[in-house]
Order: structure tokens, then C-alpha cells, then sequence
């Protein structure tokens, strides 16, 4: 698969507009401020494709990204208190619209944040998927942030955090190095087969 063949697509912010699924489907999924769009952006070997920012909650709709017959879908970050409760709840209705409607989705890449334990946001989202039987992995993003003794403890910890969750890989990855892409865009190209 040609990563660096992806181009933006499609964004959409209400359910009602959302496109039929016609291909193949990778949805990347996470809190806010985890860093979804700088993994996006290191996976393509991009720079900007996918827009970072620094403030938390500006994915606010479905991003699609489209490449060698598959999508790469963005979805919101979820957990970002500063936002009001009609966004959130049209958030929610995206996200579980996008998720029961018949799409053909081979793999969710959950995000966490390395530094710290996942959070109960984090913990609902993959029981979702389980529930679901959605193939999932879970990346752990901002690796670079952690020292060597820090990023070992976290490893471990992660471990015994998420066993028995179903992820099918646990990834450490950083945005900054690059540790971890190949490794993710392998199960990418796994789940398309």
C-alpha cells in the first residue's frame, strides 16, 4: 500500500451526511488532544494533511482521507470538557452513527496517551468495540514525551491495564521519531487484505 498516495477527501459534521461506505474503512479513534492528526500525518509522511493543533477538540467532524482503494477515517476526539453539551451530543450522534451505520470498517486505531493510564472515556471506547466486534489495536501516542525508565514502567503497566480488552496489538508510537509507524501502518495493511 502506498501511504504517501492518501489525499483528503470528505469532512462532515452532522450524521444526516454521511456518505455510504464503499470501500474499505480504517477509523482512527481517541481523546482529544491525543494526537490522532500527527499520527495520521507521520503514517501518510506528510507534514500537514491532517490539521494539528494544540487546542484540545478541533477535530470536530468525520475527516476522510482517501488512497489505493481504502479510507482513512478521522473521528472526533471524545473527553474534551470545554465544550458545550449540544456539541457534545451531536459529537456522540456522529460518532455512533458513523459506527452502527453499514460501513466496512477492517480496523479502529484507538489512541491513548502513553504518560498516564487510559481514562475511563478511553476504557468505554474500547468496550464498545469489543461489544461491537470491531478489530481494534491500540496506539500508544507521545511515547517520545516519556525517558527510558518512564516509557518501561508505562509499557508494563499498559500491559496489565488493557488485558483482556481484545486489542489485537499494542503499539507504542511517537509522532516526533516515527517509533511505532511501520508497525501500525503493517496492521493496516493486514486488516485490508
Amino acid at each position: 500500500m502506498r501511504f504517501d498516495n492518501f489525499e483528503f477527501e470528505a469532512s462532515f459534521g452532522f450524521s444526516a451526511q454521511l456518505k455510504n461506505s464503499d470501500m474499505p474503512e480504517i477509523a482512527f479513534a481517541g481523546r482529544s488532544n491525543v494526537g490522532k492528526s500527527s499520527l495520521l500525518n507521520k503514517l501518510l509522511n506528510r507534514k500537514s494533511l491532517a490539521r494539528v493543533s494544540s487546542v484540545p477538540g478541533k477535530t470536530v467532524t468525520v475527516n476522510f482521507y482517501k488512497g489505493d482503494g481504502v479510507r482513512l477515517v478521522d473521528l472526533p476526539g471524545y473527553g474534551y470538557a470545554k465544550v458545550g453539551k449540544d456539541e457534545k451530543k451531536r459529537w456522540a450522534v456522529l460518532m455512533e452513527h458513523y459506527f452502527a451505520s453499514d460501513r466496512d470498517i477492517r480496523l479502529v486505531v484507538q489512541l491513548v496517551d502513553m504518560r498516564r493510564p487510559p481514562t475511563k472515556d478511553d476504557l468505554d471506547m474500547i468496550r464498545y468495540l469489543r461489544y461491537n466486534n470491531f478489530k481494534f489495536i491500540v496506539v500508544m501516542t507521545k511515547s517520545d514525551k516519556l525517558n527510558k525508565t518512564d516509557y518501561s514502567r508505562r509499557a508494563e503497566s499498559a500491559k496489565e491495564e488493557l488485558r483482556g480488552l481484545g486489542a489485537a496489538a499494542v503499539i507504542p508510537f511517537s509522532a516526533i521519531s516515527g517509533d511505532g509507524a511501520d508497525e501500525i501502518r503493517s496492521e493496516i495493511e493486514d486488516a485490508v487484505k
